[in-house]
């Protein structure tokens, strides 16, 4: 079963140099409703102004991957990273004991578009890490590219939790199916485009809960970019 989320059913936040659509609860929006799926936090699609971004701040406890779709975006650490990471970049930062980071937009002309992600971890108090991978238009054409995992399987990032992200880009007649696994719940995002997931037609910003789907079929492209996430059995995140 397919639980559909459209993308204005989001919550919304606009401060200028930063515009935020939220899938689940996150800052001053909360609804009781979305606060989460699974181990599956945060959705974050944010748009930064040029030469705007997020100053110095900490977390703790969390997996965070970031997932560019245009621009650019700069990142530090007080590991001592600095990165800029593009299209087809995926970002993971595992806050573990504590870390603070800073989040930027490089560029004095243009905005960059990226996905923010947090996923609950099953470990706590780890030493801080950071990940960088890019994973290639082409690995991701009309297939569905694992791009994160708990053993870093296939070339994919480390992840502190049973879960596993997948990426893919369609259009026109390509397509792919996944398995969800007995007793596996999923969550499909629509980055940008469209698509037919099992026949229902998903746009950019939409979301589905998966429960007890067997396969899904991703057909119907329209310039479309997708992220799935194949998570455990829960309603809810949970330590």
């Amino acid at each position: 079963m397919l639980e559909l989320r459209k993308a204005a059913e989001r919550g919304a936040a606009n401060f200028g140099w930063l515009d935020s659509r939220h899938t689940f609860s996150f800052g001053n929006y909360h609804d009781p409703r979305q606060v989460g799926f699974s181990d599956l936090l945060v959705i974050n699609d944010d748009r930064v102004e040029p030469g705007m971004g997020f100053g110095t701040h900490p977390h703790r406890d969390m997996e965070i991957f970031s997932y560019v779709l245009e621009g650019a975006l700069e990142h530090k650490d007080s590991m001592g990273t600095g990165s800029v990471i593009r299209p087809g970049d995926v970002q993971m930062m595992s806050a573990g004991s504590g870390i603070t980071h800073s989040e930027f937009n490089p560029s004095p002309q243009e905005s960059v578009h990226f996905l923010q992600i947090w996923i609950m971890p099953n470990r706590l108090r780890v030493t801080p890490r950071y990940q960088q991978q890019n994973f290639s238009a082409a690995d991701k054409r009309g297939r569905l590219r694992l791009i994160i995992a708990p053993d870093a399987e296939d070339g994919a990032l480390s992840v502190y939790q049973d879960a596993r992200v997948y990426a893919g880009l369609f259009d026109g007649a390509e397509r792919a199916e996944f398995e969800v696994a007995v007793g596996r719940y999923a969550y499909v995002h629509v980055a940008r485009g469209s698509l037919r997931i099992n026949g229902i037609a998903m746009e950019a910003g939409d979301g589905a809960r998966v429960r007890n789907a067997g396969t899904l079929v991703f057909e119907g492209g329209a310039d479309a970019e997708v992220l799935l996430f194949d998570l455990r059995p829960a309603e809810l995140p949970m330590r």
